[in-house]
């Protein structure tokens, strides 16, 4: 055996076929990272899947994964991505779809069954409407939950919180007392990293201004100010203790 490892199909010539296959509805084709994106027409997403999962040399026969994206700038701010896998090709292929909070998205729950809870899930989290899925119903309803966590308006904290009273002897809840405003949002990605300044950290721009490099020549002498130099003179004078002078 070559390798232990499974052999990928080459994405070369993917895309050619994708479009020779799904014609007027597809939208664009990329290929990225090795990996290769399409995007379709929403209302002909279900032809779409059929036509992937039936086209000789496609043969996309397994939907692995769904997922949504949140673009809050966009008109339809929503994508629902659908992942899927060419069991004989040994080939992978994203499916991608652009909807808003009130146009639903044409279920594949037909081609797919598993596609049900994997739909179910996207509208937990971003609140896309899926239109001939039997059983679009929140996962998460316990504890008064409202709102769509996965969007990237949502607030990071509740209104209330819930807390157990030791003068009360029972559970309470109460308003939540912000340390900061968690309430304003930029819309960034906390995977792709801020592209502005963090308050405090424009102090850790260009080098320390320091005209001589400084050496502790004593336990006394911390070089964190005069405080912290005081205290560690008041631990130096007793030898017995971690820091005195020996």
């Amino acid at each position: 055996m070559a390798s232990p490892a499974p052999v990928i199909a080459s994405n070369e010539g993917v895309i050619d076929a994708v479009k020779a296959a799904l014609g007027d509805d597809l939208v664009s084709a990329q290929e990225a990272v090795e990996e290769i994106s399409v995007t379709v027409r929403r209302d002909a997403l279900a032809d779409v899947m059929i036509a992937l999962r039936d086209t000789p040399g496609l043969e996309y026969q397994q939907l692995m994964e769904i997922a949504g994206v949140d673009y809050p700038e966009r008109p339809e701010r929503f994508e629902v991505c659908y992942h899927l896998l060419s069991l004989t090709r040994n080939h992978r292929i994203r499916i991608k779809v652009s909807a808003d909070e009130e146009t639903p998205v044409p279920s594949i729950t037909d081609i797919w069954p598993v596609a049900g809870w994997l739909e179910r899930e996207v509208f937990d989290m971003y609140g896309v409407l899926f239109d001939g899925n039997s059983d679009l119903r929140r996962i998460l309803t316990d504890y008064g939950f409202r709102g769509h966590p996965f969007r990237k308006d949502f607030p990071l904290t509740g209104y209330v919180e819930m807390r157990y009273s030791e003068e009360h002897k029972r559970v309470i809840y109460e308003p939540v007392e912000l340390a900061q405003d968690f309430r304003t949002f930029d819309f960034m990605s906390p995977w792709e990293g801020a592209d502005y300044i963090l308050p405090g950290d424009e102090k850790a721009e260009g080098e320390p201004d320091v005209d001589t490099p400084k050496v502790t020549d004593s336990p006394k002498d911390t070089g964190a100010g005069p405080k912290a130099d005081a205290k560690a003179a008041e631990q130096s004078d007793e030898p017995d203790k971690p820091g005195g002078d020996a």
